[in-house]
């Protein structure tokens, strides 16, 4: 059981949670006028970051009560057993060290992992990355019928493409012009064949991601869109068409890809923590290697923030005791990501796996079960869209849960009139989740307005239910200056030191993913009845049936 649950820490925030329960978010705040201010939390580095927590289900009191459990669980002897690379991924024995990723600098020093000092290797695979794209930009890398590269196509899955993806899309707004860069991950075929079907043989070029050069999806893409290239352009224009990201040189060199237009990375950084590697080529390319670098150089401030400021400053910190705090005393089950910005769209996607992927555990670091709720389920859409799907249930669906409101004062892309009417649909929504509204506030708002419906009068006593809104839905509201690079960069890193942080608190090993491994071993031993290789043996009922059916 994790060790917290029987700290006085604990204990005091549950007294703390059963004092809040039967308060209600409006009247908290008309209790406080200062509570924006004592509830608001500012990292300035350049720009002005604003976390607003004042919509949360908590007083002044409570970050300060929850730092006891930062404490009792020691996240900072954790944050240094991270950065000094032990193995504290402990049921694969392996580092967990993306940060190393973007150690660079001239302050980024030596990090090491079994003895071995990372950063040489990690500037090497730097170098091959910025040489590799100034070649594609430039045009001096060129196809086998010596055409430039238009597009370029990156197939990979899990951690090797969405969040690559994620920061392609986000960062559109500095794409490198006359270059094209798609994503392919699905084993489905209609991902790759409608990503072929706008493409020309000659002019594009392909990036396969995967460690060991054996994932099935990825090499079933892989092979597939190596049998579209050769049936135009033959066997021998294969090594001017396709890198890889990889480890395993061999597999590489026997898809006919030149093992030196292969990109390392490396065993102590986790899938979905590897943007930062050579698995953010396709993003390099997309955005220029200055843009990557000012990616990275984002991400790095965000590690100095989080290894250096006291809890009650700290972002990363205070996301993850706010998260934890929603789910083990409030109640909560599910979390809304709502950023009102369209470049942001595969956010809540890529905090999915990001969070849902290493917390979504109930076994803890000694094998025993954690005793209390982890991670909600996180789900989301970007604003204004999500307003005409599924915010009807938010406001008066009768399931609580909490929101993550997340938006820039300044657009990406500028045009007259849309900026100023998004934050306002962002800050109004946030405003009715925690207000609500009373059937005396209805009934008066009703009179008012006199409301007919189809040219017949509508009684406000009639209509006063349906207007009613309970309120009291949780939010944060996470104001960035601007969406770029050096942003982005900070934002992926916080929450990736949130997830490291509940970890700890929760006692996790958030680097190791067995549920998803489980699901491919059943595949692989269904793969060879489904092809008829193999009689139908040994799987449950509804299984055989399955198999059967696709077969008649």
């Amino acid at each position: 059981m994790t060790p917290i649950l029987h700290s006085p820490a604990w204990k005091h925030a549950e007294r703390h949670a059963h004092g809040l329960r039967d308060q209600h978010l409006r009247d908290l705040f008309a209790a406080d006028p200062t509570r924006f201010q004592r509830l608001s939390v500012h990292w300035n580095h350049g720009d002005d970051w604003l976390l607003d927590l004042s919509k949360q289900r908590i007083t002044p009191d409570t970050l300060p009560l929850l730092v006891g459990l930062w404490e009792t669980a020691d996240v900072p002897g954790w944050i240094a057993r991270m950065r000094a690379g032990e193995p504290i991924n402990h049921t694969e024995n392996r580092a967990v060290l993306h940060v190393a990723l973007r150690n660079i600098g001239h302050a980024g020093g030596p990090l090491m992992v079994a003895g071995h000092d990372v950063m040489p290797d990690v500037r090497a695979v730097l170098d091959k990355m910025r040489g590799f794209c100034d070649a594609i930009h430039s045009g001096k890398w060129r196809g086998a019928t010596g055409e430039p590269i238009t597009d370029i196509v990156n197939i990979g899955i899990g951690g090797s493409d969405l969040g690559p993806r994620m920061a392609t899309q986000a960062l559109s707004a500095h794409r490198v012009p006359h270059l094209r860069v798609h994503y392919v991950a699905n084993l489905d075929g209609a991902d790759l064949a409608t990503t072929l079907a706008n493409l020309t043989p000659r002019t594009t070029l392909f990036i396969i991601a995967s460690k060991t050069f054996t994932t099935q999806e990825t090499m079933q893409n892989a092979t597939s869109a190596r049998a579209w290239l050769t049936a135009a352009l033959g066997d021998v224009a294969v090594a001017r068409h396709f890198v890889a990201v990889s480890t395993a040189l061999d597999r590489v060199a026997a898809f006919g890809i030149d093992p030196d237009n292969a990109f390392a990375f490396w065993d102590w950084v986790g899938g979905r923590f590897s943007l930062w590697s050579a698995i953010g080529l396709p993003v390099a390319l997309a955005i220029g290697f200055k843009g990557f670098e000012e990616l990275l150089a984002g991400a790095r401030a965000m590690d100095e923030h989080f290894f250096t400021a006291p809890p009650l400053e700290n972002l990363p910190a205070i996301l993850a005791l706010i998260e934890l705090w929603n789910a083990d005393f409030i109640g909560l089950q599910t979390r809304a990501v709502l950023p009102y910005s369209q470049s942001l769209g595969l956010l809540p996607r890529y905090l999915q796996q990001l969070e849902m992927e290493s917390l979504g555990k109930q076994i803890d670091r000694d094998g025993k079960l954690v005793g209390c709720p982890t991670l909600p389920i996180i789900w989301g859409e970007p604003g204004t869209n999500g307003q005409h799907a599924f915010y009807q249930l938010l406001h008066q669906g009768g399931r609580a849960l909490s929101c993550e409101f997340i938006a820039c004062r300044e657009p990406d892309f500028p045009l007259p009139g849309h900026h100023e009417k998004l934050l306002a649909n962002c800050f109004a929504q946030s405003s009715a989740l925690m207000k609500g509204k009373t059937e005396a506030e209805a009934l008066a708002e009703l009179t008012a307005a006199a409301q007919t419906q189809e040219g017949v009068a509508l009684a406000p006593t009639f209509l006063a239910p349906y207007k009613i809104f309970p309120g009291n839905q949780p939010s944060t509201t996470l104001l960035l200056p601007r969406l770029d690079p050096h942003t982005l960069g900070a934002l992926i890193a916080l929450y990736e030191h949130k997830v490291f942080t509940l970890g700890v608190l929760w006692h996790l090993d958030a680097f190791d993913q067995w549920g998803v491994e489980y699901g491919k071993q059943i595949a692989n031993s269904l793969l060879p009845m489904i092809e008829g290789k193999v009689p139908v043996a040994n799987v449950d009922s509804s299984t055989a049936g399955l198999i059967a059916a696709i077969k008649s």
